[in-house]
């Protein structure tokens, strides 16, 4: 499949004094990568650090990259993350191999005018990509609960994933983590975001899960937090409405069927940035990639950005325990000179 590193990887070194510890993980992928990415976590204070992320180059084609960042949550969380981490990657590459042939195999007494041709193939590339990440993502959650000894009742994972194929995006997500765009636009930098939060608080995502006979609703000390529960019992409270695991709830409309997304490409767009709630919940896109962009090499940009968070944690929310935070950070081309950020809506 090519060169891959993770946070089960042994490509993982070279930490600064200060970062070598259990607690924090650094992705040394200047030579891997070509020194256009970086990836970096750091370990919350509510316990292990469930937070999991890859990246992987020449990704099924010679031309295509993978990044995937993974968010765990309940008593086994950072298992499923670590399990999710490890297998995603290649089982949707190997389904991808598995619908090209299939598509192969349909088209040999097909032909396409050369007008038709070039738009033809986006949309069967992207339609390959789509049908294995659907195929990819079903396996991986059986493959989950298939696990031995690994109960996974209440237990699971996000993932949002991003793979290039020369100047084609393909997006998909599950659960809250985040990915977003960072592109020049009228000379200064703007982020796009690339997913939707998929919370229970969604209309959409509301109306499947009651209309699969469970509650979505929050609790009084957290009014702001849509929470998934059973239909005549308050547990578990699940703060998403996708993921992989959560079996106790994949009857009452939690489902682990990803939201996907295609992007093409252009000279202005700059970077790519994975990461879980534990930024989120306290950065702004907008700021995200401000941070991103004023980093000083491209394989310090992630840890600058989970570094910001820490900060904002602790400004933010002094009395509260502090989430995991992890960042995947993907430069498209090389870093210019510095360009400030346009003010707006993050």
């Amino acid at each position: 499949m090519g060169i891959c590193i993770s946070s089960e990887s042994s490509a993982i070194h070279g930490a600064p004094e200060e970062a070598r510890d259990e607690n924090v993980l650094v992705f040394e992928a200047t030579k891997l990568l070509r020194g256009l990415s970086s990836a970096y976590s750091k370990q919350g204070t509510k316990g292990l650090n469930q937070d999991a992320a890859t990246l992987c180059q020449v990704y099924g084609t010679t031309n295509a990259a993978f990044c995937g960042v993974f968010d765990g949550h309940g008593r086994n969380g950072h298992i499923v993350s670590k399990i999710v981490n490890n297998h995603l990657c290649s089982l949707i590459v190997d389904q991808k191999k598995v619908h090209a042939k299939i598509e192969k195999k349909n088209i040999i007494s097909h032909v396409e005018t050369v007008e038709d041709e070039s738009s033809s193939l986006l949309n069967k590339n992207f339609q390959e990509w789509k049908e294995a990440i659907l195929d990819g993502f079903r396996v991986m959650d059986k493959e989950v609960k298939l696990q031995e000894n690994l109960d996974c009742s209440c237990s699971g994972t996000t993932a949002v994933v991003v793979i290039r194929q020369g100047e084609d995006l393909v997006i998909a997500n599950l659960g809250d983590s985040r990915a977003i765009l960072g592109t020049i636009s009228d000379g200064e930098i703007v982020p796009i975001q690339l997913t939707t939060d998929m919370k229970p608080g969604l209309p959409c995502e509301a109306e499947r899960i009651k209309g699969c006979n469970g509650r979505v609703f929050s609790l009084k000390e957290e009014p702001h937090i849509q929470r998934v529960w059973l239909p005549d019992e308050n547990s578990p409270g699940l703060a998403m409405s996708r993921a992989f695991g959560d079996f106790m709830l994949k009857d009452y409309g939690i489902i682990a069927i990803p939201e996907i997304s295609h992007r093409t490409l252009t000279s202005s767009d700059q970077f790519i940035v994975l990461a879980s709630d534990g930024v989120w919940d306290v950065l702004s896109n907008k700021e995200v990639s401000s941070i991103v962009w004023a980093a000083d090499t491209e394989n310090e940009a992630a840890r600058a950005v989970v570094e910001a968070a820490v900060l904002a944690w602790k400004n933010k929310y002094p009395s509260s325990k502090l989430d995991d935070c992890t960042a995947v950070c993907l430069f498209l081309q090389k870093k210019p000179h510095f360009l400030p950020v346009k003010s707006g809506n993050p």
